[in-house]
């Protein structure tokens, strides 16, 4: 990734700027990391690319073809459960 401090920025916006639709570039302040600078498609890409696809639900918002399997799924456990305790 290319590096430019925030003097850079401000003397050449349209080099930094220039580089930062190419590739997102890391702005320094005081020599240190302190920004990245990305075109906004590279942002849109990153956004939905960590976008977590779970989803959670109250008891009485749950979808009803969600809450039988989760039902069934608990029945499964609690049977293996009884098994486990007769033996």
């Amino acid at each position: 990734m290319k590096e430019f401090s925030t003097v850079d920025l401000l003397r050449d916006l349209k080099t930094v700027t220039h580089a930062a639709t190419r590739a997102p570039v890391t702005i320094t302040q005081h020599r240190k990391p302190r920004f990245v600078l990305m075109a906004v498609e590279d942002f849109d890409r990153l956004r939905t690319a960590l976008r977590d696809p779970r989803k959670s639900y109250r008891v009485a918002d749950t979808p009803p073809e969600l809450a039988r399997l989760l039902v069934d799924g608990l029945d499964a456990i609690l049977a293996g459960q009884d098994e486990d305790d007769g033996e």
